[in-house]
């Protein structure tokens, strides 16, 4: 049913937490895991805060792999794909391209914009997504 499952991560726990579902689903399934993360680019005159880990490219290379590392321990190899633009679009664009079955992600993740939860990450996807979305609070 779910052949390709697109897992997009950041830093944040909901990440994490959504972890123990996804090796449920891909295992129950037999599923190919492909892990996303986004380098978000910044506005023009967006004031980014020291340590952003999120607009660090060597950062999200090594959450990816430790990510990879996290499913290969459970059995799951997983491929990694790192963009760079806005999160949302870039899921939705990613799990387009890969035809993918199904989209699991965290509830909130670091994408929580200044606008509040209908502007967020998640339900952007939600509304944007070629496939359905599995949210795991």
């Amino acid at each position: 049913m779910f052949k390709k499952i697109l897992f997009p991560i950041d830093q944040s726990r909901e990440s994490r937490q959504a972890v123990e579902t996804v090796t449920q689903v891909v295992k129950t399934h037999s599923s190919q895991l492909i892990i996303l993360s986004v380098v978000e680019v910044p506005e023009p005159d967006a004031v980014i805060a020291p340590g952003d880990a999120m607009n660090s490219p060597a950062a999200i290379a090594e959450l990816l792999q430790g990510a990879k590392s996290l499913f290969s321990q459970e059995g799951i190899e997983a491929e990694a794909i790192e963009r760079e633009g806005k999160p949302a679009f870039v899921i939705c664009d990613v799990a387009d391209e890969i035809e993918a079955d199904l989209i699991i992600m965290g509830c909130r993740g670091l994408g929580l914009t200044e606008d509040g939860v209908t502007e967020s990450v998640t339900n952007r996807v939600i509304n944007l997504s070629p496939c359905p979305v599995l949210i795991v609070p």
